[in-house]
Parts: C-alpha cells; structure tokens; sequence
C-alpha cells in the first residue's frame, strides 16, 4: 500500500461538535488509504470507577493490574472501538475495528513488572492491515495488543499499551506517507510557550532532553521521530478544530510539523 495515513485520535478530542469523523469518511471516499489508532483512557478511568477500582497513575501510565486490564480491554476494545468503527460506517464509510491483538498485530512485552500488564511494543505484523486497507476499509485499531514476548505461562494473553507508540510503530511498519496525531493542544510549544510550526529531529529530541517536551507529548514526539525514519510526514495538530483533519490533509494547516 502507498500513501497511507496513519490517524492517531484521542478521547479528549472528541465532543458534540467533532467533525473527525466526517473527516475520515470524505478522505476515504477520495480513496485516500487511513488506518485509525484510539486510546480512551478517560472511558477506561470511568468504568473503572464504577466498578469500585482504583485507579493509580506513575508518570502519567495507569498501574494495570490483572483487574484493570480486563476493563481496560473490555472498553478499549469493546465499547470505545465499535462506538468509533460504527460512527464511520453511520456516515457512509466503511470500517473494521480491531485491536492490537487481532492478526498479531502488534506483539509486545511488559515494559516495567511493577506497573503489571502495561506493554511496549516489540514487533508489527502488519498483514491484517494491508489486507483491510486492500479490501477498502479502514482499520480502526485499539491499542490492547498481545503478550507475545517474555510472558510467563500463568500471565494473560494481552497487555495494555499507550496508543501513541502503536501509531508510531503502525507508520513506520507500513512506510507510511502520513503521520498525523489530533490533539487537544494546538501544538508543540517551546520554552517560550509559543507552538513552534516546525521542528527538526534534532531540535525535538533537545526539548525533550531538556524538559520543555514533557508529559504525554512525550510518547506524540517519540512516535513521530520513529515515523520519521521510515520516511512518512510526522504532524501533532488540534484536533478540537473543525474539521482539523481534512485541513491537515490538503494543506498542512496549523499544529507541528516535525521533519526529518
């Protein structure tokens, strides 16, 4: 496949008025190839709420206990990802919601035995996508993936792993063209707090090492340098804009690029 987008978007840009969708169902009516990439951590904290379950954060990552994740699989790959694939086909689209662990697709391992089933990602097989996207539908991926590396014989099938490095290893195993994140920033901000349109490689990875880049950006940039590298565009836009993805697409309008 060629000139494919890959899509990250995040609950956090989702509302009443989003027009993401609508976004996704035009560009794949020009026959422009996407594949989506979610998270929702905001649903996964919630429905842990109601089922009574703390929920305990270290360095912005969820501590995932066997529990968690079975939550956290349930309403990532459950409720959050058939909510997103049916949004698309309601409006005339046409979509295949699957998650990390579907085809293994992405194959990971635990990346810090004191944070439980929290994964980073190892390998993408990403055979299940080409066929989707050859098929004509858009993948729509949940980031819950397979324990397939280093996993002892009593621990569960899957882990749960940040969404933004899936979409950094997802471009970069099919060469994208495209690397867009949607946010609920309007970009990446420098030290002066102005959001800088374009940044190098090295640029990125200096505010990073310095602490201007922090937070759960962090994951964003790191995914896009990763993107980099297999030659695709890497873009973190606001996503709360109207209709911020189309105008990504034809123009490049707004957010960061960071190039290589």
């Amino acid at each position: 496949m060629k000139n494919v987008i890959v899509v990250k978007i995040g609950g956090s840009t989702f509302g009443s008025g989003d027009t993401t969708i609508e976004d996704i169902v035009a560009l794949q009516k020009q026959g422009k190839p996407l594949v989506v990439v979610h998270g929702g951590g905001n649903a996964v904290t919630d429905w842990l709420k109601r089922q009574g379950i703390a929920t305990k954060f270290v360095r912005g990552e969820r501590i995932t206990d066997k529990l968690t994740l079975e939550v956290a699989t349930a309403v990532l790959s459950g409720l959050v990802n058939k909510e997103i694939t049916a949004a698309i086909s309601v409006r005339g689209g046409r979509a295949c919601g699957i998650s990390g662990a579907d085809g293994a697709l992405i194959e990971s391992r635990v990346k810090d035995p004191d944070m439980g089933y929290v994964g980073a990602v190892v390998k993408v097989n990403p055979a299940v996508l080409e066929a989707l996207l050859k098929a004509g539908f858009v993948p729509v991926v949940s980031p819950v993936s397979l324990y397939a590396v280093d996993r002892p014989g009593d621990a569960p099938l899957l882990v749960n792993v940040n969404g933004d490095p899936v979409a950094g290893d997802i471009a970069a195993a099919l060469k994208a063209a495209r690397l867009v994140f949607l946010t609920d920033v309007a970009g990446i901000a420098g030290a002066s707090g102005q959001v800088l349109s374009r940044l190098s490689e090295s640029e990125a990875e200096a505010l990073i090492a310095s602490g201007v880049i922090a937070g759960g950006m962090i994951p964003k940039v790191t995914a896009c340098l990763k993107a980099l590298k297999a030659g695709a565009i890497a873009r973190i836009i606001d996503g709360r804009k109207p209709h911020a993805l189309w105008r990504e697409i034809e123009s490049g309008d707004g957010g960061t690029e960071i190039y290589k």
